[in-house]
């Protein structure tokens, strides 16, 4: 089970280092809003890796650490595409 707990970690920080790489560079904001996203997966991904317990069993404060933090993300994802479109509408049109 420590092999998969170690696969699950190195697939996290895989993704995390993947998205934060996306988001830094330069694209168009929805991009960088979903590459923001995937970072965040990633990071989820490695907290629950991390919580998992072996034969005690999984550790259920950072699961539902990570349950919060899914909810907070959809809403900060929501947040941010409706300030892009409100900025895209402000913009003057040429």
């Amino acid at each position: 089970m420590i092999v998969t707990q170690l696969l699950y970690g190195l697939l996290g920080v895989a993704l995390f280092a993947l998205g934060v790489r996306a988001t830094l560079t330069d694209g168009p904001f929805l991009r960088r809003v979903v590459a923001w996203n995937v970072a965040g997966a990633g990071l989820f991904l490695i907290f629950v890796a991390g919580a998992y317990g072996g034969a005690a069993g999984a550790d259920p404060v950072p699961h539902a650490l990570v349950l919060t933090g899914i909810v907070v993300a959809v809403s900060a994802t929501a947040l941010a595409l409706a300030l892009a479109r409100r900025l895209k509408e402000a913009e003057p049109d040429e």
